[in-house]
């Protein structure tokens, strides 16, 4: 359905990132103490962190990977280039 529309993976990060900024909001204004709203807060971010590390980790997996498999079809595709023009030259010299 995303594709169809050309929505991209910013649609998502912003639909998060208010999210977030509501969720954090509604900490501050939560009937507690100041300590319990500070402790809630550094919780949350605690586990925030520790999932954006995740996140992170995969997506650099992910791009490594992609750009190593980029890289093998762009060698393929200049050693396949470079072959088919050996073989043009070879049928235009002339012996001696």
């Amino acid at each position: 359905m995303c594709e169809e529309k050309g929505c991209s993976g910013g649609v998502l990060m912003a639909f998060l990132a208010g999210g977030l900024i509501g969720a954090g909001l509604a900490l501050l204004y939560a009937p507690v103490s100041g300590k319990e709203a500070r402790d809630k807060i550094g919780d949350f971010a605690g586990d925030l962190r520790k999932k954006t590390e995740g996140w992170t980790g995969d997506l650099k997996q992910k791009v490594e990977s992609f750009i190593e498999e980029e890289k093998a079809v762009v060698k393929a595709a200049y050693d396949a280039g470079r072959d088919a023009m050996a073989k043009e030259k070879a049928k235009f010299e002339t012996p001696q």
